[in-house]
């Protein structure tokens, strides 16, 4: 059976628009301070929400107070192949407004990527004094690796990917220097759809 096609709306971009592949999202948002995206399983449902200006879908189960504490941010991470071109990103949980991105970098991995993105969002939290903000993550490896310090990759080091291995220099280097109160949360995809970080390639 063919894979279903994705849409992609851009509401802050270099050209604002609806695309079919995430090809072209990215090179839209890609560099772009402040980028704002999402994919959708239909053309009309990105149509309504590109025309409002928002996402204006509704989740299956809604999201309350009770099961989402408002004030999070969400981290995630995506790599095209393995190893492969690898990013990842830092959103607002409750808008969605991206907060940081970084990549794609060559020869990562996806868990490399999580990792990396927590990390960031711990430091950033830090400098911004913000301790009581929680952050949500999908990955349990991730979660493990900061928690223990320590990473557990097979990933080689090579020619390409030299900056990613001194990014995870830096970011043991943070985690064993620095202490955070930042609760760190597993992301209930069953109950709560997507988390809002994520790139859209499933």
């Amino acid at each position: 059976m063919a894979k279903k096609s994705k849409y992609y709306v851009v509401w802050n971009g270099v050209k604002p628009g609806i695309y079919n592949t995430w090809e072209d999202c990215q090179r839209q948002i890609t560099g772009f301070e402040k980028a704002r995206f999402k994919s959708y399983e239909s053309y009309e449902s990105a149509l309504l929400s590109f025309k409002a200006g928002k996402d204006i879908s509704e989740p299956k189960i809604p999201l309350t107070k009770a099961q989402i504490e408002k004030n999070s941010i969400c981290v995630d991470a995506a790599c095209s192949g393995n190893p492969g071109n690898m990013e990842y990103r830092g959103v607002e949980t409750s808008t969605s407004r991206q907060i940081f991105h970084v990549g794609p970098l060559p020869d990562g991995t996806n868990n490399v990527g999580e990792f990396l993105a927590l990390v960031h969002a711990l430091a950033l939290l830090k400098k911004l004094n913000k301790t009581d903000t929680l952050i949500y993550t999908d990955s349990q490896t991730a979660m493990a690796w900061v928690r223990d310090k320590k990473i557990k990759s097979t990933l080689e080091r090579t020619s390409k990917n030299k900056e990613i291995f001194e990014m995870l220099e830096r970011a043991l280097l943070w985690l064993k220097s620095n202490s955070y109160p930042n609760k760190i949360i597993k992301w209930d995809t069953v109950k709560w759809g997507e988390i809002p970080a994520d790139f859209g390639r499933k």
